[in-house]
């Protein structure tokens, strides 16, 4: 897996149900290398720390692969790299073969997977439409978040390499169609409950289901 671009993004002002909000989704490509802290990225724009950054969601990864199925849904669209907020665009990303709690060496940083990205109405305004939550569902690849375990650099051209596979087979897609699932069923729950590096506000969420 390789970066192929690193992206940052800009306060933007939209009008939501007659109010005024921020979000930092609209990302664009940056030529400079960015650095991972233990809660973000630096000089990246977050305006809602409740629901995204902090220790569980602090890098987005999404694969560039993922890119030409969009753009023939949304061929009017501005497109470049960072469209859906990642903060890391790779090459090679495969949520369905990627566990979580996998441990990558990502430039001079050391970073751990930690779960999903669930889409919420800013995506909408990215794309012009909310009908793009139910599509990006659907399409189930929905990138990765990631831990910072030791903090570093990150640019064009670094490699995403594996340095510990998680011994729990939980994979990032996994994870993802659970959330969605009206009905869990219990042996993919329990790869869930029992995985160390799902974050335990999930879990607690999802003790109901047991």
């Amino acid at each position: 897996m390789q970066v192929i671009s690193t992206n940052l993004g800009t306060p933007t002002t939209f009008i939501w149900n007659g109010k005024e909000e921020q979000t930092g989704i609209f990302k664009k490509p940056v030529s400079q290398a960015l650095f991972l802290n233990t809660n973000d990225v630096s000089n990246d724009t977050v305006i809602d720390r409740v629901h995204h950054a902090g220790i569980n969601k602090a890098c987005y990864l999404f694969a560039s692969e993922n890119y030409p199925y969009w753009k023939e849904l949304y061929p009017n669209l501005d497109w470049d790299w960072g469209m859906f907020g990642e903060n890391l665009t790779i090459d090679g990303l495969d949520e369905s073969k990627m566990r979580v709690g996998d441990i990558y060496k990502l430039g001079t940083a050391l970073v751990q997977v930690s779960q999903p990205r669930e889409p919420c109405y800013k995506l909408g305004i990215r794309f012009g439409t909310q009908e793009v939550l139910r599509q990006f569902i659907d399409h189930n690849r929905p990138g990765t978040y990631v831990r910072i375990l030791e903090e570093g650099e990150v640019k064009t051209d670094d490699r995403l390499e594996l340095q510990e596979q998680s011994k729990n087979t939980l994979t990032t897609q996994q994870f993802y169609e659970l959330m969605f699932m009206r009905e869990k069923p219990k042996e993919l729950l329990a790869l869930f409950m029992d995985n160390p590096s799902v974050p335990q506000y999930k879990k607690e969420r999802y003790k109901k289901f047991l």
